[in-house]
């Protein structure tokens, strides 16, 4: 069996937040030739840690982050992930979409303080348990929030988790996004991605590696030149194209720093880059179609990374 460099995302599974099993998920991946998983821990940590050894693979898991001064279920999950022997974790300030979640900019600041006291909290077991943490830019914080968070919160064990296309929809440029953020990820969410334009802002969706518009060979060296022991995970995420209403005077209330020049070098990037073929749908399918969807796209992007030449070994 052909075995890849790049590893796997639970995340491009929809049904991730169904408590995927995390041995299921791994066997899976496996047998797909992957060369590990970035997954939500569920089940015996010991018993996950000897099978994904036994199976020559890495683990990183996708962990919670503290609510405001309450650490405990967050201590507990980065002793789970030492038991089960991850080597990077992933987190996140917010789990939706910030146009989407946040009406107003006095909401969006009280996330932000929010925010602030969560990874206070975090970074002194960050340090105690000495695996890096990988936050990610989850169409939450701008490129240079984001840098300005790794400044403040500077840690040996506190990073990024460089998702390659979430930014270009709060306007920020797709790969100046991986060049300012390569030196400080320690894990990452590799995706290619097309656009289109829509009558309220732009559509995006996630495509097969080396079909988009990411310059991925350019993206991975950046990151290996900085940071050479970070891996590379495949989000392929199969669903219908996602709205990125920047026409309307709402998705604005959150990001008034925001300029007309982001927005028209946005709108001409993708005016002059917009998909020469319909985006991805699967709204239609049923959940058995889109479950053998999910998977032949997956392994579909792990041949095109090995085909193109965009993996690399890491070191330990």
């Amino acid at each position: 069996m052909t075995r890849y460099s790049l590893g796997v995302a639970a995340t491009s599974y929809l049904r991730v937040w169904e408590t995927m099993d995390t041995l299921e998920f791994l066997e899976r991946c496996h047998g797909f030739g992957a060369a590990g998983i970035h997954a939500v821990l569920h089940g015996d940590p010991l018993r996950i840690r000897a099978e994904t050894e036994k199976r020559g693979m890495y683990l990183e898991a996708m962990v919670p982050l503290p609510t405001g001064d309450d650490t405990s279920e967050f201590e507990q999950s980065l002793k789970t992930a030492q038991l089960a022997g991850a080597t990077a974790l992933r987190g996140a300030c917010l789990g939706t979409r910030r146009y989407e979640t946040f009406k107003t900019f006095e909401a969006w600041q009280a996330h932000v303080a929010e925010s602030h006291r969560s990874l206070e909290a975090a970074l002194p077991l960050i340090d105690k348990y000495k695996i890096p943490l990988g936050l990610e830019n989850h169409k939450d914080w701008t490129t240079d929030q984001l840098l300005t968070l790794m400044k403040k919160y500077s840690s040996e064990y506190f990073g990024v988790c460089l998702d390659f296309g979430n930014n270009i929809s709060l306007l920020d440029s797709l790969m100046e996004t991986i060049e300012k953020l390569a030196p400080y990820t320690v894990t990452t969410h590799v995706k290619d991605v097309a656009v289109e334009p829509y009558e309220d802002g732009i559509l995006l969706s996630e495509v097969i590696l080396s079909e988009g518009l990411i310059n991925l060979a350019r993206a991975v060296s950046l990151i290996k030149q900085a940071r050479p022991a970070t891996r590379m995970n495949l989000e392929m995420i199969t669903r219908d194209p996602l709205k990125i209403p920047l026409l309307r005077e709402e998705y604005w209330s959150t990001l008034p720093n925001l300029s007309a020049a982001d927005l028209a070098r946005t709108l001409h990037f993708v005016h002059h880059n917009k998909s020469a073929g319909p985006l991805p749908r699967v709204a239609h399918l049923t959940a058995a179609e889109r479950s053998q969807l999910e998977d032949e796209n997956v392994m579909r992007c792990l041949f095109e990374w090995e085909r193109h030449g965009f993996g690399f070994k890491p070191t330990d």
